[in-house]
């Protein structure tokens, strides 16, 4: 695949960086509020993440939780849920299976994990019954931005998938590919990440690697540019990349950092967070609705920013379901 003569980089609107943040709220709140299901909102963190996102026009919040529970914490908190839809149900989760309801039935655009396990939330949305799966399967994306590196980018998958398969990262590499689409990276620049830049039959993630980027020559996978297998410096590093004597359109220059497992992902990006100063965002693709994951120990803007990607994905499925 060409790139373009002139490629641009994401929008001014999509930045993740304090100064950008509230660029990419006003971007989201453009497109207009979305309704999203918030499953179990039963703590201080998720119940104010909630309404943080509503106050920076971003959703319309459905609070899917025990109402007693509910009102009791936002007394204590000394906030107010007027005008608030509640949907009472009896516990966590019978929550999520309601929130899944919700979404199946168009009653909502989107899911938000509140204070239930991640894996809770997920056993009621991926069953085939619940009506939310699409061909893909799901995968969760970690959008970041750190200051020594010049624009944003995906990490996937660091959350839900522990070891997948072939077949299962072609599907992680296509949803982060939509994702790249959605913040306006026209062609993004996808590396197959591995411990080194070779093909040994010994190390399985580089034979995935290579399978990966056959399969996108194949157009099997579409939408970006794919290489590898890439080690993490020449992935992201143009002199790395120099010394080494790989030539590629991506090397150096990657848009989308696709991990070999779960383990691997999820230390990159907690690294690049609490060492790197990263600020980040997370969603996860793949279901008909994109679903909010969010951590207990997520910022305030880190929530935010996840709900404004939200918004950007459900107006995108508004045109084109997935």
């Amino acid at each position: 695949m060409t790139l373009p003569a002139s490629r641009p980089l994401l929008p001014a609107g999509v930045q993740l960086t304090p100064e950008g943040l509230p660029r990419l709220l006003a971007h989201a709140r453009a497109l207009g509020a979305i309704r999203i299901a918030v499953v179990h909102p039963c703590d201080e963190l998720s119940l104010r993440g909630a309404l943080d996102a509503r106050e920076a026009g971003l959703i319309d919040p459905v609070l899917v939780a025990p109402r007693t529970r509910l009102l009791a914490l936002a007394a204590q908190l000394s906030v107010d849920l007027t005008g608030l839809p509640i949907e009472d149900v009896p516990h966590s989760h019978a929550a999520a299976a309601h929130a899944a309801g919700l979404a199946s039935s168009g009653a909502v655009e989107a899911i938000m994990k509140g204070s239930l396990h991640t894996d809770e939330l997920l056993g009621a949305v991926l069953p085939a019954h619940a009506g939310l799966r699409t061909k893909r399967r799901l995968s969760h994306c970690f959008l970041m931005q750190t200051p020594a590196y010049p624009r944003p980018f995906v990490i996937t998958d660091a959350a839900i998938n522990i070891a997948p398969t072939l077949e299962e990262k072609a599907d992680i590499v296509r949803n982060a590919i939509e994702l790249a689409h959605t913040i306006g990276v026209a062609v993004p620049r996808v590396a197959i990440l591995a411990a080194v830049e070779t093909v040994n039959p010994r190390m399985p993630a580089t034979l995935d690697a290579a399978a990966l980027c056959k399969m996108a020559d194949r157009r099997q996978i579409t939408g970006g540019l794919l290489d590898g297998p890439l080690a993490f410096d020449n992935a992201i590093s143009p002199e790395a990349a120099r010394v080494k004597g790989i030539e590629s359109p991506v090397a150096g220059r990657a848009d989308v950092l696709v991990v070999p497992d779960l383990e691997s992902g999820n230390m990159l990006a907690k690294q690049l967070e609490y060492m790197g100063q990263a600020a980040s965002a997370g969603i996860a693709i793949g279901a008909r609705v994109p679903i909010v994951l969010t951590s207990r120990a997520d910022s305030r803007a880190t929530r935010l920013a996840s709900c404004a990607i939200a918004v950007l994905l459900a107006h995108r499925y508004r045109a084109s379901p997935p």
